[in-house]
């Protein structure tokens, strides 16, 4: 028993579908459209398999290089890179509380806003003192160097 080139379309974009979800890039969802479209073509029309080839080419491809920067803007989103640096360069100059004692060559802990952060000093600092953050001191962005207040 022979398969209609309906369901044969129909079925490659279903594969292209749940490969989409295990390849990266937003690129198989296309290919997936273009199967769906030559599917419904071949629904409606008798075409040999060059036609249906073609169809399927010209549809993913159309819809690929007209969807694809638009797609990639909805569900992409904001990555958190972004956030966590306006976060943390967003302590310095804030007044922080001593959690652990800091000594010069020993870093220690701080809490600012309702956070805790590794700190650095030139000076010894007690637990419990206030301090004022100066700086970000790792490319990490967890690191902050303190003086007593």
């Amino acid at each position: 028993m022979a398969l209609s080139p309906f369901l044969l379309w129909f079925l490659c974009g279903v594969v292209f579908l749940v490969l989409e979800l295990f390849v990266p890039g937003f690129i198989l969802i296309f290919f997936t459209a273009g199967a769906w479209v030559a599917a419904i073509a071949t629904l409606f029309i008798d075409i040999t398999l060059t036609g249906q080839i073609l169809i399927f080419i010209i549809a993913s491809l159309v819809s690929l290089f007209t969807l694809r920067k638009y797609s990639l803007k909805t569900f992409k989103g904001k990555t958190r890179d972004n956030i966590d640096d306006d976060y943390t360069v967003s302590k310095i100059g804030k007044t922080a509380v001593v959690t652990k004692s800091i000594s010069p060559h020993v870093p220690g802990e701080i809490k600012v806003l309702g956070s805790y952060w590794r700190a650095i000093a030139e000076t010894e600092i007690a637990e419990g003192q206030s301090v004022l953050i100066v700086s970000q001191e790792s490319e990490d962005g967890l690191t902050f160097k303190v003086k007593p207040l």
